[in-house]
């Protein structure tokens, strides 16, 4: 049996002037004489939805092996580190992105289709029209309990929200691919300014939140003296807990100043945009990546869907080397200095998610860490860029799943059977507890997933 002498309450919020911040899971916060096993030793799954665009390169992604211990090729090579809680599934299929008669738009109905296996209406106006996604689904049980039901987030910037995007497409089938249902798209913020306030402040909009975030400095300094007081009062794994919770937060807040200060001071005219976003894309991924770490670890939400670039991405990667457009040079025609850039990006956008595992695994909680506790799914609506296949998508499932998944494997699926990626999505919300019989085209469970 646990016993604590101090029993908080699991949603406790630490307020000061127009702040609201919220805590990590502690000890305290279970009741005297709960059993452990229904303590922080046994937190709940976070589900994260993380989408990349413009296919892959399966020879640098899908191991040779087809069972336990996969060789990790180029492309998944950052991910040497988790391997126990990783899991490569290749060979499903997108189905309802194909064209059915419809015009040529394939970015936009894979995209559309990848977390609701339906197929998007082609409309330019405000008439779209797809299907619930997964994200959604989990937020319906998941989000009951929390501040924040579920986030959305992007790095590149929807610019343009209306109007056709491709080929007749409105372009909300490529601005975001979360879906509370059929006909209501979810705008995914790109600026962390705007989603730390969502996550710690207290009221408003969000154009109100940021304004008042920019006016009234740190979150930290508002609660100083109430998290002394509480520290006080909690054991020593709680307080090495809410500690580094604080530091997160506090390093957050540094580096969102940084960036609007480098901004604010830069000598070149650049065309106007929010001060909020860095200007390197690995800063801008790694930050909002640490944001939604804090937004798990102190249970606002527990459902985040994240797109890492959206499809059509225009983005280059001098940093790697990578002169082209994303978009473009993933139509690669064969040649193989193309198929080497878009591997370098999809090895690239790896790496970057590896950052985000190394965090949530050095978050404890409970006899693990965040990482043990959460399923996140990683792909994109695209196998082959080059001929825009709607077949052999690139998933990655990383985390434990608290208990509920394997890492360290690869399960292949034959390519010419079309299993449908949504049997994977429904499989994983089964995992996370949140069953569901369908979700768009599924047909079943994956019982190769089985633990």
């Amino acid at each position: 049996m646990f016993v604590s002498k101090l029993a908080l309450d699991r949603r406790l919020f630490l307020r000061g002037a127009g702040t609201a911040l919220a805590l990590p899971l502690l000890d305290a916060m279970v009741p005297a004489l709960t059993p452990l096993a229904k303590t922080a030793a046994a937190p709940v799954v976070r589900m994260g939805f993380i989408y990349r665009p413009n296919g892959y390169i399966r020879k640098f992604w899908v191991p040779d092996v087809n069972g336990a211990n996969p060789d990790f090729k180029r492309s998944l090579a950052a991910l040497e580190p988790f391997r126990n809680r990783t899991t490569v599934v290749s060979g499903l299929a997108n189905l309802e992105a194909e064209a059915k008669g419809s015009s040529p738009g394939p970015h936009s109905r894979s995209s559309a289709a990848w977390m609701t296996g339906t197929h998007a209406k082609q409309t330019e106006g405000a008439d779209v029209h797809a299907g619930i996604s997964a994200d959604q689904v989990a937020a319906q049980v998941l989000g009951k309990s929390t501040v924040l039901p579920s986030l959305e987030l992007a790095i590149e910037q929807n610019e343009q929200m209306v109007g056709n995007c491709e080929a007749g497409y409105s372009c909300l089938y490529q601005n975001t691919f979360s879906w509370r249902n059929p006909t209501t798209p979810l705008p995914m913020e790109t600026h962390p300014r705007v989603v730390f306030q969502r996550l710690f402040g207290d009221g408003g909009s969000p154009k109100e939140q940021r304004r008042q975030l920019e006016t009234s400095g740190s979150i930290l300094d508002a609660v100083t003296e109430r998290l002394g007081q509480l520290s006080k009062k909690l054991g020593p794994s709680d307080r090495a807990r809410l500690e580094q919770y604080t530091e997160s937060v506090r390093e957050i807040e540094t580096r969102i100043d940084k960036a609007e200060k480098r901004t604010m001071d830069a000598s070149v005219e650049v065309p106007e945009r929010p001060s909020d976003i860095p200007g390197a894309f690995e800063e801008h991924v790694k930050l909002m990546f640490d944001l939604q770490a804090a937004a798990f670890q102190a249970d606002i939400t527990r459902v985040i869907a994240f797109q890492m670039a959206r499809e059509l991405s225009p983005r280059t990667y001098p940093q790697i080397g990578v002169a082209g457009q994303h978009h473009a040079t993933s139509h690669h025609g064969n040649a193989a200095g193309k198929i080497d850039d878009v591997g370098k990006i999809d090895a690239y956008h790896v790496g970057l998610i590896a950052y985000y595992l190394g965090k949530l695994r050095g978050i404890k909680e409970g006899d693990g860490n965040l990482l043990d506790n959460s399923i996140l799914l990683v792909g994109g609506g695209l196998g082959n860029p080059n001929e825009h296949a709607i077949i052999d998508l690139s998933n990655l499932i990383l985390g434990g799943g608290a208990g509920k998944i394997k890492g360290n494997r690869h399960v292949a699926y034959k390519i010419e059977d079309y299993v449908p990626e949504t049997n994977l999505v429904v499989t994983l919300l089964d995992r996370a507890g949140v069953p569901v019989d369908k979700l768009g085209d599924s047909s079943g469970r994956l019982k190769e997933l089985d633990v």
